[in-house]
């Protein structure tokens, strides 16, 4: 038997767009009800079981949780896996991301930890903007490759604010 559904474990339908507070309440209830704690004195398989269904549980609200995570894993639900990396393809957001790179970069070069706001809200702004576009045109077959397209952008610019989170750090030890 496979894994259920994400969606289905937090009984919402497949859809890009979903509420988040509604999504983190639903998993609170559901991460009490299957904490391993709770079977701490319940046979080897029940424990085995409720440590298993936490996982799951786990796993598919990070994946929900991330508009990356959750737009590839609507695009498999589809039936279509693809391929990890391929923003080479992409010449026009290969260029912004060349723009983008060198911007960290001169920001890391200066020590310029008041710059970096300005530049994460450019990018929230972009993130923001690819995920409409991607809500608007997952469910139509006949725009897949753009989706593809749109979700690759989407994990560039999560590694990048992930790093634009590492130079903070950086910058204010």
């Amino acid at each position: 038997m496979g894994k259920p559904c994400h969606f289905a474990l937090f009984e919402i339908k497949p859809a890009f767009e979903i509420d988040q507070a509604g999504l983190a309440a639903r998993y609170r209830d559901l991460a009490r009800t299957v904490h391993p704690d709770r079977f701490a004195d319940a046979p080897e398989r029940e424990r085995r079981q409720a440590l298993e269904r936490s996982a799951e549980l786990n796993e598919a609200y990070h994946v929900l949780r991330a508009p990356s995570r959750r737009a590839r894993y609507l695009l498999e639900l589809e039936g279509h896996e693809m391929p990890l990396e391929a923003t080479i393809q992409d010449t026009d957001f290969l260029m912004q991301q060349l723009q983008w790179r060198e911007e960290l970069e001169d920001l890391q070069d200066a020590g310029d930890s008041a710059g970096i706001p300005a530049f994460r809200q450019r990018l929230k702004e972009a993130q923001r903007d690819i995920e409409q576009a991607f809500a608007a045109i997952w469910q139509d077959p006949a725009q897949r490759e753009s989706a593809e397209r749109l979700v690759r952008r989407m994990q560039f610019l999560d590694k990048l604010a992930s790093e634009i989170r590492q130079l903070e750090e950086r910058l204010d030890d």
